[in-house]
């Protein structure tokens, strides 16, 4: 660590004073409630503070407790959690709060190691909940503490390799306040997320400057460093849309894949963007019609739809099928097109709906 005690202790000082004139009024703020606190550490993982407040409020509303979630249906988990993505979260909330309900008599642990062993718990969330909820001493490094700490020690390390997260880590643990560690962490993250961000930030206003390493050398616009970019691969999306009177036709992906458990229309995936001739003649549309005459219903509706490392491509095809036997149709769930609202679907599934106003 660069900087002696006196100085640690005036940085620390800064932050905590600063959370305190400045920080957000969020419900998930100033209460020791742990399972409250790992959900809305859980939807916060990948998830905008704007975005997923009205998710946490709806969450919590209908699974106030370990035990209404345990119980909970996965796929009515799914369908509360629908449009946060990510939905691995989801899956790992439910299993979790079976193994709470069921190894710990439905209280959360209260130990490092056993909270982090609980499913899609890393060290980050370990971390937060040990030292919102327990006031244990444990530093939780996210991408806002990254930026943080880069620029105020003017850390060069790459942030997504194996030697630049054990380095930030260490630091974030020495300069975390260990008499108050909850509220030091609170104080970085939350400084990070709205003050010290990642483009244009209020140096000359800023209340560490006189520490920032950064600032003092004005390379701030510059850190934190990354190596790389993750590969972006593009996916086509031919989707059916199949109407026979009042029902439709539903299938759960259980492939390991995107959207996994969710539910979506008969899906013929392409290479490359098809045209409308070659999805007629596709042999996939042959089976799930039965090799009966097809029409396509109204305007195609097309969507990009742009996720973390992918970017779906999607065209939907509204489509009647009269009589469905004998089709590939078998192997899908028939539903009553009012029940739609009631299968968790992924967003982009769900865009498509609000469109056609289904």
């Amino acid at each position: 660590m660069p900087f002696t005690n006196s100085r640690i202790n005036h940085i620390r000082q800064a932050l905590s004073n600063w959370y305190e004139i400045h920080k957000r009024d969020l419900p998930w703020r100033d209460i020791k409630d742990t399972y409250k606190i790992w959900i809305s550490e859980i939807i916060l993982q990948q998830t905008r503070v704007n975005q997923g407040h009205n998710y946490y409020i709806r969450f919590i509303k209908r699974f106030p407790d370990i035990k209404s979630l345990a119980e909970a249906d996965e796929q009515e988990v799914l369908k509360y959690w629908q449009g946060l993505g990510y939905y691995s979260r989801a899956r790992n909330l439910h299993k979790t709060a079976q193994i709470i309900l069921q190894k710990y008599n439905g209280s959360f642990p209260t130990t490092f190691k056993e909270i982090i062993s609980l499913p899609g718990i890393g060290e980050y969330t370990a971390s937060a909940i040990c030292s919102f909820s327990y006031n244990q001493p444990y530093a939780t490094v996210d991408g806002n503490i990254f930026r943080v700490l880069s620029r105020l020690f003017a850390i060069d390390t790459p942030i997504d390799t194996t030697i630049g997260k054990k380095e930030f880590n260490e630091i974030a643990q020495q300069l975390l306040d260990k008499r108050n560690p909850g509220l030091h962490n609170q104080s970085i993250m939350e400084f990070g997320a709205i003050y010290c961000i990642p483009k244009n930030p209020d140096c000359i206003n800023c209340v560490l400057k006189e520490f920032c390493k950064a600032y003092n050398l004005e390379i701030a616009h510059q850190l934190p460093v990354k190596i790389g970019k993750t590969k972006v691969t593009n996916r086509y999306f031919n989707y059916f849309f199949v109407k026979q009177g009042d029902y439709t036709f539903l299938r759960k992906r259980t492939k390991k894949d995107i959207w996994l458990n969710l539910y979506e229309f008969p899906l013929l995936e392409t290479d490359k963007a098809a045209d409308l001739n070659e999805i007629l003649k596709s042999e996939f549309l042959v089976e799930l019609s039965g090799n009966k005459n097809i029409e396509i219903e109204g305007p195609v509706t097309s969507f990009r739809h742009i996720l973390s490392h992918q970017v779906i491509n999607a065209v939907f095809y509204t489509i009647n099928i009269m009589t469905p036997e004998n089709t590939d149709l078998e192997n899908y769930q028939k539903i009553r097109l009012e029940d739609l609202k009631r299968f968790p679907v992924s967003r982009l599934t769900e865009m498509f709906l609000e469109k056609t106003h289904i």
